[in-house]
């Protein structure tokens, strides 16, 4: 039945209603910008619990002035929930799934069972956008949480037969190519980087607003319907080296050049606190073992840049422009 909905709605030119939770956070409010630059009657759960924060109640107001529709809901009220999943069509959800600031993952499990009572929705793409999880069943710890959470979220989904798109955008280019790849770094210098390992595992890096451009695309598309979809940008498939290349050419002068090796590493990682070893071991991963790029898409995947060659996405060097 979602088959014969997700084709007419393609095939009318129908756009889905879509409602996006966390939408104040640093991907969702790409997310909630995509969706109604492309057109979606887009809806932004409002939640509670946000209190006087007064800058998340600010951009509230401003998707609402943009013609977003905020509704209330919480995830410790279920029928909030479920009220508000009546009113679209497609639920995107965007809570954080990293130590340093929240790590909330697993309250999508009660997102599933509004959604399974809504009975309504005809797509659901639940928080993930960073590493496929199904690629890392021998992740480190204490970093595999991440990963171990986001599977037990996905067998939840599709044990009550919910139609699904996970989203893998691979490397979030504001976290990973401004500080050239190192932890603790979101800015690049002029003077000097650390090469984690010989800086030449390739990973793939892709600018937030494309990562919400492509995601929205994905929601009526039948192509995309209970598969991933991977972004992988061709020009962004990068080793930190030819990233630092890139900055190098930039700013017309050779950075000095140190490496830590990859028992380094882990030594370092292991007198961190819980939250920082959580986001190292990602970094290990991505940065050691090459875990982007150590694998084909097969069957059952898509590739977003090859479904949507319209979708013109930034370059690493034209992304590194804006730290001149």
């Amino acid at each position: 039945m979602f088959s014969l909905y997700s084709d007419t709605k393609h095939k009318m030119g129908l756009k889905s209603k879509i409602l996006i939770i966390g939408g104040t956070g640093y991907l969702g409010k790409r997310l909630v910008n995509a969706s109604l630059a492309q057109g979606h009657e887009t809806y932004v759960l409002r939640r509670p619990e946000i209190g006087v924060d007064i800058e998340k109640i600010q951009m509230l107001l401003s998707f609402k002035n943009q013609g977003a529709t905020l509704v209330t809901g919480s995830f410790s009220d279920h029928q909030s929930l479920v009220e508000a999943l009546k009113q679209v069509d497609v639920v995107i959800c965007a809570v954080s799934g990293v130590h340093i600031r929240s790590h909330q993952i697993l309250l999508q499990l009660k997102l599933v069972d509004a959604i399974k009572e809504a009975g309504n929705i005809k797509r659901f793409l639940p928080s993930e956008f960073g590493t496929d999880p199904a690629k890392m069943a021998d992740a480190l710890e204490p970093g595999r949480v991440t990963f171990d959470d986001k599977m037990v979220v996905r067998k939840a989904i599709e044990d009550a037969g919910i139609p699904f798109t996970y989203v893998s955008a691979n490397c979030f280019a504001g976290y990973m190519v401004g500080g050239l790849c190192q932890p603790g770094h979101i800015l690049p210098s002029k003077e000097s980087v650390l090469l984690l390992g010989d800086g030449n595992k390739k990973s793939i890096f892709v600018d937030e607003d494309d990562i919400a451009a492509y995601t929205i695309r994905t929601i009526d598309d039948p192509r995309t319907c209970n598969k991933t979809v991977y972004i992988r940008p061709s020009e962004n498939i990068l080793s930190q080296r030819e990233i630092v290349k890139l900055w190098e050419k930039l700013i017309g002068k050779q950075l000095q050049k140190s490496s830590l090796s990859q028992q380094d590493f882990l030594n370092i990682m292991k007198g961190q606190g819980y939250a920082e070893q959580v986001g190292l071991t990602h970094y290990y991963h991505v940065f050691y073992d090459g875990c982007l790029t150590n694998f084909e898409i097969g069957d059952g995947a898509e590739e977003a840049s090859a479904l949507y060659p319209d979708i013109q996405y930034t370059k690493v060097e034209d992304y590194l422009k804006q730290y001149l």
